[in-house]
């Protein structure tokens, strides 16, 4: 087992340094543009995705055509499970990912998908803020570096039935992407299936699934009004979403290039999460003007859902131990 684990290390730095030959190569004609594959799990209309351009666009200006990021949305070059792996192997050497969805291998990650914790942009940027140092020490133990994220619009509920209170809930297939909505289906009574995002519209229209969590930027890239007919602004959570490249990558880089980077990304960063409001409300009147009945939730399903996320943040409190404990404090400090 040992000689096994070393040669696949050997093979993984095989791959790094042949992905920075490409990028630090000492011939002009190696210094020319390297292409850097940038999957996404997400539909190429979301507005979120369509920041990955910009981004894009502004790195191959900061460095002088030298890094060429070409994103590829839909999960088409690789699934949104498989994104962490993919840029960690050094397989493609940058990639985006919902964090929420990797919450089972480490509490920080699934912390701004617990329900009701951060419900404004500022309390979302706060929480963020609180957690950034955890989220990057987790991401950079798995050879990753942080570039920086972006904030989803508030979720709501999508349902193919009314729902007026939690009771409502008992038995419906839930669409889970992580440990805490899976953790929120059972909470509610709900039957949990777990369901990528880009496999949202195979699932709810084969029944596979019959209500989930979700924003309207996913309204629209997968036109929920051909599948559900409520949804619900509840404003669970503001999630998150990560730019990352592998760590190996990154190290070889020269500071320049880290810099121009680095620029580019928090200018990437400050534009999405401005964005999301704008968006939000753009996305909720397409889902009424193509028929979704978009609606507040009652006051009966308000309070259930707030009783469940008292419940959540206590256990992923209780999970994360003494750093969990920490960020939550430094969170409400803030607040």
């Amino acid at each position: 087992m040992r000689k096994s684990g070393s040669v696949f290390r050997m093979l993984r730095a095989t791959v790094a340094v042949g992905l920075l030959a490409g990028l630090l190569g000492g011939t002009s004609a190696q210094a020319q543009s390297q292409r850097w594959d940038m999957p996404s799990a997400y539909g190429g209309s979301s507005f979120i995705v369509q920041s990955f351009g910009d981004f894009a666009d502004d790195v191959r200006e900061r460095t002088d055509g030298l890094i060429d990021i070409v994103v590829h949305p839909g999960g088409s070059l690789y699934q949104g499970a498989e994104i962490m792996r993919a840029v960690r192997e050094g397989q493609v050497p940058i990639g985006e990912r919902f964090m929420g969805a990797h919450a089972n291998e480490d509490p920080v990650f699934g912390l701004d998908t617990l329900p009701f914790i951060a419900n404004s942009p500022a309390e979302a940027w706060a929480l963020y803020q609180a957690s950034r140092p955890a989220l990057e020490e987790a991401l950079a133990e798995r050879g990753l570096k942080l570039l920086y994220t972006q904030i989803w619009p508030p979720q709501g509920l999508y349902s193919v039935r009314e729902i007026n209170s939690v009771e409502d809930m008992r038995g419906v297939r839930f669409r889970a992407y992580d440990a805490n909505t899976s953790r929120l289906a059972e909470l509610l009574g709900a039957s949990p299936t777990r369901t990528e995002a880009s496999e949202i519209a195979q699932a709810f229209s084969t029944g596979i699934a019959e209500a989930m969590t979700a924003s309207g930027a996913i309204g629209i890239s997968q036109a929920m009004w051909d599948f559900v007919d409520y949804f619900y602004t509840v404003n669970a959570w503001m999630p998150k979403s990560v730019v990352f490249v592998n760590m190996d990558v990154w190290n070889g880089l020269d500071d320049a290039t880290r810099t121009a980077l680095e620029e580019a990304a928090a200018v990437a960063e400050e534009q999405v999460w401005a964005m999301m409001e704008d968006a939000n409300t753009r996305d909720l009147e397409t889902m009424r003007t193509n028929g979704l009945n978009v609606l507040e939730p009652s006051e009966a399903l308000a309070e259930g859902l707030r009783a469940i996320g008292v419940t959540m943040t206590d256990e992923w409190v209780a999970n994360a131990g003494e750093r969990g404990q920490a960020i939550v404090a430094a969170y409400r400090e803030m607040q």
